[in-house]
C-alpha cells in the first residue's frame, strides 16, 4: 500500500506570532518524524501551501516555518481554497502514485485540515489525521476534530510503511 503524508499550511503568514501558544513545535517533532519514516521508505511527503491572496502579501510570508523539514524529494503543492484537492493537481499526483493512504497533519484544524481530509475520502482515498499533529487557534476544536475521524498516531506508522 502506498501512503502520501500530506503537511497542510504550516506557513509563517498563519504560525509565525503563534508558536509558542500553539505548540507549534511540539506539532512540528511530530510532524517531521513521520515526514522521515515515509520518505525512509519511499513514500509520498507532500507540503500544501496556501497561496490565497498571495499578490497583495509578502512571499516570505508564504513560505513554510523553519521548524518543519522539506526535502528535495518532497512535492509541493499550492491552493487558493480550504480544500487541498479542490482546483490543484494532488487528486492526480496521489493517483499517479497509486496512493491509498493519505495521513493529514497541519493548519488549521477546523478549516484546511478538516476539509482536506472530507475531500480525500470524496475521491475514495482512506484519510488518517496524525495525532498531535494537527493545530488549531482555538483550543476545542482539536478534540472535536479527532473524534470524529480516524486518527493515526506517530508511533504506528512505522510498523505500517
Amino acid at each position: 500500500m502506498k501512503i502520501a503524508f500530506l503537511i497542510i499550511d504550516m506557513q509563517k503568514i498563519f504560525l509565525e506570532d503563534k508558536k509558542e501558544s500553539l505548540n507549534v513545535e511540539g506539532a512540528c517533532e511530530y510532524i517531521n518524524y513521520v515526514a522521515d519514516c515515509i520518505r525512509s521508505k519511499n513514500h509520498i511527503v507532500i507540503h500544501v501551501q496556501d497561496i490565497e491572496g498571495a499578490e497583495e502579501i509578502n512571499s516570505e510570508l508564504l513560505s513554510f516555518i523553519p521548524e518543519i523539514k522539506v526535502e528535495e524529494q518532497d512535492i509541493c503543492v499550492s491552493k487558493e481554497h480550504s480544500n487541498a484537492f479542490w482546483n490543484t493537481e494532488l487528486e492526480q499526483i496521489l493517483k499517479g502514485n497509486d496512493v491509498e493512504l493519505v495521513i493529514i497533519a497541519g493548519f488549521a484544524a477546523e478549516h484546511c485540515v478538516l476539509f482536506t481530509y472530507n475531500g480525500a475520502s470524496e475521491r475514495g482515498f482512506k484519510p488518517v489525521l496524525l495525532q498531535n499533529g494537527i493545530l488549531s487557534t482555538k483550543s476545542d476544536v482539536i478534540t472535536q476534530t479527532y473524534r470524529d475521524r480516524n486518527i493515526i498516531s506517530y508511533n504506528v506508522v512505522p510498523y505500517i510503511i
